[in-house]
């Protein structure tokens, strides 16, 4: 079942032209062919903020998270931040009831300067460093999730009061075998890491966690590994004596980036959890669980959307358009990264009949700069138009790099016909903060030369 039969409401508040899985819950197209967005134009977020701009819609972020809650009550709503956050992002999910997941320092701050109570924490994060655990436990957050033999180690060492913790298992599931973070269950490497845990007096291990994945349709896995993690857990009780009373499902829920992608359907997805804890629990005589996921990308991905404006438009005789953008590689790393196609579509008016095939490209001149191929663009494109390019709501932000000392565009907010800066944009000035010489040229210092006394901070 799909958002839109979950609050079939929400369907008549979309232009038919606009494809309702892809763009976000507010999108239509005024009577000018303006794309518009939490109720105003984006030619005016555009003019008043600059491009490229993310630029987040609100009530979808909102309203999927009420979505997940609605086809999974009674399963515990973690909101996994690393595919966005700020500390209005955080608030939001934290206002609509669910936790939040993060994975380095920088998001452990945002959570907490956004007032989300540490016991609604959980820390994730591959490899984690005695510096980053040690913060962690003092932060007081609720749940730490251990996916290495060498985190046991370094959390017996510095806690000295109880500390709740996950042990992340890799399940026998297709993929998952061969995956590089947590404890693999075929070759018994899961079971002495919980037993490892087990005597450490003040680690305190509620449960286990798995994630199979990224982009996952088919919520047939879930079922698979839900049966093996509580065949453990029983194993766990019959061995020791005790009982996890927690099993985290993780996220890597799919969304659709093209019109035709496959998506995971949370109702889907409840109905297979559901049924696997149901007949395990029977079959290993195990109290039910407390379930927990962690979608990311699920919530913030149709959200946002980036604006970009036209530079230059190539004509080539016989192949596509070439159309480049004021952005690319720094501010869209996912396509690089992650070869992931977006769809893109003209912003700031109506596309006539008569259209052409065009390729989007990026400015810089980096390998794999392209945004989007096959886009029908009218014929008569040119240096000025503004162009949407959907789902850029999860990684987008979260994964902009200063390629080329470019500055990262800022994060704008928009809700009921008002548009708000999250995270302004990086400017010259922030990028030359961190160069030493140039801080200390600024404050009236010799360059080459540092003042120990505040080298740490520069």
């Amino acid at each position: 079942m799909t958002l839109f039969e979950l609050l079939p409401s929400l369907r008549h508040g979309l232009n038919p032209h606009l494809d309702r899985a892809i763009w976000p819950l507010s999108s239509y197209i005024d009577d000018l062919g303006r794309l518009c967005l939490g109720g105003m134009p984006v030619t005016e977020i555009a003019a008043e903020f600059g491009t490229p701009a993310y630029v987040l819609d609100e009530e979808d972020f909102r309203t999927r998270l009420r979505c997940y809650r609605a086809a999974l009550p009674g399963i515990e709503l973690v909101y996994a931040g690393k595919a966005l956050v700020s500390t209005a992002v955080a608030g939001w999910a934290a206002a609509e009831g669910a936790g939040l997941a993060v994975c380095s320092p920088g998001e452990l701050a945002t959570a907490l300067t956004a007032g989300v109570p540490p016991s609604q924490i959980v820390v994730h994060g591959n490899a984690k460093t005695a510096d980053e655990l040690h913060v962690a436990v003092g932060s007081g957050v609720g749940r730490i999730v251990i996916d290495s033999p060498n985190e046991i180690a370094l959390l017996a060492a510095r806690v000295r009061r109880r500390q709740d913790v996950l042990i992340r298992v890799i399940p026998d599931v297709d993929g998952q075998a061969g995956a590089a973070f947590g404890f693999t269950l075929a070759d018994g490497r899961a079971a002495s890491a919980i037993k490892r845990v087990l005597n450490q007096p003040w680690l305190n291990l509620v449960g286990l966690h798995c994630h199979l994945g990224g982009q996952i349709a088919d919520p047939a896995p879930y079922g698979t590994a839900i049966r093996q993690l509580v065949a453990l857990m029983a194993d766990v009780r019959d061995r020791y004596g005790a009982v996890l009373g927690q099993l985290n499902l993780g996220g890597g829920h799919e969304i659709p980036y093209v019109s035709g992608d496959p998506e995971l359907s949370p109702r889907a997805l409840a109905a297979v959890i559901e049924s696997a804890v149901s007949c395990a629990c029977t079959e290993f005589n195990y109290p039910r669980p407390q379930l927990v996921i962690e979608p990311g990308r699920a919530i913030a991905g149709r959200a946002g959307l980036t604006l970009y404006r036209i530079v230059s438009v190539k004509r080539q005789p016989g192949g596509p358009t070439l159309v480049i953008v004021d952005g690319g590689l720094p501010d869209n790393p996912h396509e690089t990264l992650r070869r992931v196609k977006h769809t893109v579509a003209l912003a700031n008016r109506h596309v006539p009949t008569k259209t052409t095939p065009a390729t989007i490209m990026g400015r810089h001149g980096e390998c794999g700069e392209e945004i989007a191929r096959d886009v029908a663009l009218p014929t008569d494109v040119h240096p000025g138009d503004l162009l949407a390019m959907a789902c850029t709501g999860a990684y987008h932000h979260s994964m902009g790099s200063t390629c080329n000392m470019v500055g990262r565009p800022p994060l704008i907010a928009v809700a009921d016909r008002q548009a708000r800066v999250l995270v302004r944009r990086e400017t010259v000035a922030d990028l030359l903060s961190r160069d030493c010489d140039w801080s200390h040229q600024r404050r009236g210092g010799r360059p080459g030369t540092m003042d120990t006394g505040r080298a740490s901070g520069e």
